[in-house]
């Protein structure tokens, strides 16, 4: 799909969709989303430059990321959303500037993209270039990935609260945590951990893709209005840095809380195993008895006896409670 958009009275307008590509002369935004190979010709013959395949978006190295080319820059980014189910979903995004018109390239649909749409199309006091547009699209980026960190913040806090801080039972308990709750909160922990882990990813590649910007901007001194995107673009920097050193906290937290959970998994199994324990110690003197009365041997006094069979029966019950009695003592049980 190729979404054009252009600029009036300090908004953001877009163009009708046309049955055939193409790319509006007056337009400063084109925004590809999974285009077809008519489309990013379109653009390609438009704005005369080379649209990386898919493939090429997927590499790590910062040369195949970051670049110029045919008077273009080109800058990808890996941007994160959540999915069907809540699940965490990353694709890499291409940015490419080249005069007055800023490409977008993207295989996935981040929730920051329409969200700076509808804000955008209302009168704006930034610069509507395409630099100014790309720099707006990235603090959208930033402000979506904020609202994810604190939403993941929230997730960890009500996952500790519940680990932690359990409410007692009417005679003083605390209340315990049992298999399937300890199950449904590892699987928890793991999807926010995953998501962290995303979104730090996500955050470093765009904090390498602002440094390239800023070398770029730089280079454009004359130009008059680069001074204000240099100073939004630092701003920038500053919340990608603090957002990363917030991941790696939430990342820590979410370690901690992980090890804490599987700690009482392990303790709730030892406590099962000892159950298991003491009732095989408890049944070992009677079982120890009726195999001393089960051997036939030809005198056996206790065979003759009117009360014999009580008791055999009384000397096991006492042998099994005996030791009952002890480890009740003792506070194993």
């Amino acid at each position: 799909m190729l979404r054009a958009y252009g600029t009036a009275n300090g908004c953001l307008t877009e163009y009708p969709p046309d049955i055939r590509p193409r790319v509006p002369a007056d337009a400063v935004w084109i925004d590809l989303v999974e285009p077809t190979d008519l489309e990013e010709s379109a653009v390609e013959e438009a704005l005369g430059i080379d649209i990386p395949p898919r493939e090429e978006l997927a590499e790590i190295e910062a040369s195949s990321r970051l670049y110029q080319e045919d008077g273009a820059t080109f800058m990808t980014a890996t941007l994160i959303r959540r999915g069907e189910n809540d699940r965490p979903e990353s694709s890499p995004v291409t940015f490419i500037v080249k005069d007055q018109w800023l490409v977008t390239v993207r295989y996935h649909h981040p929730q920051a993209f329409p969200a700076y749409v509808r804000r955008a199309m209302k009168p704006q006091t930034t610069s509507m270039t395409s630099w100014g547009i790309l720099i707006s699209l990235l603090e959208a980026v930033i402000d979506r990935a904020a609202d994810h960190l604190e939403r993941v913040g929230l997730i960890v806090d009500d996952t500790s609260r519940q680990v932690f801080n359990r409410s007692q039972t009417p005679g003083g308990r605390r209340r315990r945590l049992r298999g399937s709750s300890l199950e449904e909160l590892v699987e928890k922990i793991g999807e926010e951990g995953d998501f962290t882990s995303k979104m730090r990813e996500s955050l470093v590649s765009i904090g390498r893709m602002g440094a390239y910007m800023s070398a770029a901007l730089d280079a454009m001194k004359q130009v008059k209005e680069m001074k204000d995107h240099r100073a939004r673009l630092k701003i920038l920097q500053r919340d990608i840095l603090s957002l990363t050193d917030h991941s790696s906290f939430l990342s820590g937290k979410i370690n901690f809380l992980l090890d804490a959970v599987l700690g009482l998994i392990n303790i709730e199994q030892a406590g099962i195993i000892k159950i298991f324990s003491v009732a095989a110690v408890v049944f070992l003197p009677p079982t120890l008895v009726a195999s001393v009365y089960g051997m036939n041997f030809q005198f056996m006094p206790e065979l003759e006896w009117t009360y014999g069979y009580p008791f055999a029966i009384g000397i096991m019950i006492l042998s099994a409670v005996l030791p009952w009695l002890y480890f009740k003592r003792k506070g194993w049980l």
